[in-house]
């Protein structure tokens, strides 16, 4: 994470002169603003919703400059234990952020759950395959069926629970194309490279290109839920802390809202 100037570019700074002033800067560069950059390492499927509430926020913030590392949670909990840099983690799933509480990288009290999400199936718009139920998936006409990977990507390891409990996931396995996050699951089914697959009904919402086929029985995988947190090595406490703040306000909420997300009253 770097400080920068308002205007992005690190430069010398220029020298003084006799009255300690920037030479040509006048009133103007006194009052310069210094940015701060933000990283916040956040799930994939929170893209649209963050990209919104970042135009939000930053308005507000003319100081603040968030930079979003999206990907699937798994790996983004692997790269902070690992030292990259990050200041707040928005995970798809508790047990990511359980697991940097558990190592001490985020502390317990500078975290919450924040959101709920649902699992689906989507199908492309202009497929004709017959999915209804997770049954049909088993069908001929059904070649490829894409998830994300279920060691890193919870939408992932939500779909193999299902499948697992549905007495599918082991027949399943010929058809099965494991993508890195959720999105990518997305664009698999939007380019035809997949019949169906299995995203969060917030995946489906984002896109004309496919439709949902199902939602995935709630009693067959682990409650979808988002927690925040601020990591313990971040350089800018007081900016993680008033964006953490701002995840959890009415403005934010409703952006999520808009976007599918159900909030955690």
């Amino acid at each position: 994470m770097v400080v920068s100037s308002s205007c992005g570019a690190a430069q010398k700074p220029a020298e003084g002169n006799a009255n300690g002033q920037t030479p040509g800067a006048g009133d103007s560069g006194s009052k310069q603003v210094q940015t701060v950059e933000l990283t916040v390492s956040a799930a994939a499927s929170m893209t649209d919703a963050l990209k919104e509430i970042q135009k939000a926020y930053e308005t507000k913030n003319a100081a603040v400059k968030l930079n979003f590392n999206f990907g699937a949670s798994g790996a983004l909990q692997q790269q902070i234990e690992q030292g990259a840099p990050a200041d707040l983690f928005l995970s798809a799933a508790a047990k990511n952020m359980k697991a940097l509480v558990d190592a001490q990288l985020i502390d317990a009290s500078q975290q919450k759950k924040l959101l709920t999400n649902e699992l689906v199936v989507v199908v492309s718009t202009d497929g004709k395959v017959p999915v209804g139920k997770a049954a049909d998936l088993a069908k001929a006409d059904v070649k490829k069926v894409a998830i994300g990977i279920p060691e890193s990507v919870p939408a992932g390891s939500y779909a193999k629970e299902a499948l697992t409990n549905e007495k599918l996931w082991d027949s399943l396995q010929p058809k099965l194309v494991q993508a890195k996050d959720v999105r990518q699951v997305l664009q698999y089914v939007e380019t035809g490279n997949a019949e169906v697959g299995f995203v969060y009904k917030t995946d489906a919402l984002t896109s004309s290109k496919v439709k949902v086929a199902f939602a995935v029985d709630p009693k067959t995988y682990t409650a979808v839920e988002y927690p925040i947190g601020i990591v313990k090595a971040t350089k800018h406490r007081k900016e993680a802390e008033d964006f953490y703040a701002f995840l959890q306000s009415k403005p934010a909420l409703d952006i999520f809202v808009k976007f599918g997300f159900t909030t955690i009253k």
